[in-house]
């Protein structure tokens, strides 16, 4: 009875790893990495998702560009996710969890433009840097150096895509328009 007892109350026992930033801390840290995540993991989804219906004359170049970014986009979860642990917090358990935070929206359109992808991208990846910046103030606030010295790696990765996928689709015009 003793060892069932004691597993029981190990699957109960919090997750909170000891930090010296404080509750109020950990809580809007980890709040705002979460929220962070859901979007990275929702842009994951979308670049794939433009990724494999990609069409058109410039399908090769569209098609690997996109799979560059994904696989970038992707890379960042895990060290998020570990993050927010490190910070004394819990993280994202599925895709519900995943849908209830995340502010990139969806597209389940059946067909979507090559370019129209593209500018889609590009403006979800912008606002990905504002939520960005959004939570390195608030590492600045509480003083969460190192969340903050990774965002900014971040940060300079989105700005990159954001770039790309402006020059990508500006067909030579010098105006961009």
């Amino acid at each position: 009875m003793a060892k069932s007892k004691d597993a029981s109350e190990r699957r109960k026992a919090p997750l909170a790893t000891p930090t010296d930033l404080g509750s109020n801390a950990t809580r809007d840290l980890t709040g705002a990495l979460n929220a962070l995540l859901a979007d990275v993991y929702a842009l994951y989804l979308k670049t794939k998702n433009f990724h494999w219906h990609m069409s058109g004359p410039h399908f090769r170049d569209y098609h690997l560009l996109l799979d560059e970014q994904a696989t970038q986009i992707d890379a960042i979860t895990d060290t998020i996710a570990e993050r927010v642990r490190k910070l004394g917090g819990t993280t994202i358990r599925s895709i519900g969890h995943i849908s209830r935070l995340q502010r990139i929206s969806d597209n389940d359109a059946d067909y979507v433009d090559p370019l129209d992808m593209l500018s889609e991208l590009r403006e979800d990846n912008k606002s990905l840097i504002v939520s960005m910046r959004q939570a390195h103030n608030l590492c600045d606030e509480r003083g969460d150096v190192a969340t903050a010295s990774l965002i900014e790696v971040w940060i300079d990765e989105a700005e990159r895509r954001v770039w790309f996928l402006y020059e990508t689709s500006r067909h030579g015009d010098p105006t961009g328009h």
